[in-house]
């Protein structure tokens, strides 16, 4: 959980060592680089907002209304396969965003995937291993269950250049499934417990990573292609949703990301 969002348990604060990568921005660092990625002090996002993208926007958004720490990013167009030049593949040999590159380190310190993103940015947990350990759960379950699931169902119904009924059949159903889990474990149906605000956490719940890292996939569930009916039906997935939404950082995340004119 970010501190100070909702809680005002006290947290474990977990001591982080230095991280030391080898000196990607003075050996084999393309000229094509972002000249913020080289010059300038701090946290540097490589992004575009898609959904994994609005994960780690959306968090340092937060962090920076709660700590006020400073950030810089750079659009990355992968219509374009940006993310396969030379320069992008030695901080992220995957070649995907978003990348986080700290420069805070003696040497800039590369992190790739957005949910090892999050864990690297969030210093603090629940104060209860029990309830931060429930936060790392629904975060591996997005990265794992929904997230893909959704993003096939993205390329079979948005970008595949035949129409094939199967996969979209089968990622459609896959991606409800796991929209109806969230909507389940919000309303407190096989708990029998009150209804739930967030994912993670006693009680009602506390905004946390978990939140962060499943809402840009649940924002987009009609552009996938989970119709308006089906998403009605699921009250506590679209009440989730709204109170996420109306937050200033997750506004800012959503709305000041466009790719430069």
């Amino acid at each position: 959980m970010i501190r100070g969002l909702v809680s005002t348990q006290p947290l474990r604060q977990v001591t982080r060592k230095p991280f030391y990568s080898s000196s990607i921005f003075v050996k084999g660092m393309a000229t094509s680089a972002p000249a913020a990625l080289q010059n300038e002090k701090g946290l540097h996002l490589l992004t575009m907002p898609t959904p994994n993208g609005r994960k780690v926007q959306t968090a340092l958004e937060e962090l920076k209304d709660v700590y006020q720490t400073p950030f810089s990013w750079t659009y990355i167009d992968i219509s374009k396969n940006i993310q396969k030049e030379p320069w992008f593949l030695s901080l992220n040999p995957n070649g995907r965003i978003p990348t986080l590159v700290d420069n805070s380190q003696s040497k800039p310190f590369p992190v790739m995937e957005s949910g090892a993103i999050l864990l690297y940015l969030d210093q603090f947990g629940f104060a209860d291993p029990l309830e931060h350990n429930e936060m790392l759960q629904w975060l591996f379950w997005m990265n794992a269950g929904l997230g893909p699931m959704q993003g096939q169902l993205n390329h079979f119904n948005k970008f595949a250049p035949e129409k094939i009924e199967y996969g979209i059949k089968r990622y459609h159903d896959e991606t409800l499934r796991l929209l109806s889990v969230i909507d389940d474990h919000l309303s407190g149906k096989w708990t029998k417990e009150p209804e739930r605000e967030y994912l993670a956490g006693n009680g009602k719940g506390k905004y946390s990573w978990a939140d962060i890292s499943t809402y840009p996939w649940v924002y987009i569930a009609e552009f996938s292609g989970i119709t308006k009916d089906e998403l009605a039906s699921l009250k506590h997935l679209n009440a989730w949703l709204e109170r996420i939404t109306q937050r200033p950082a997750v506004q800012r995340a959503l709305n000041n990301y466009a790719k430069p004119e």
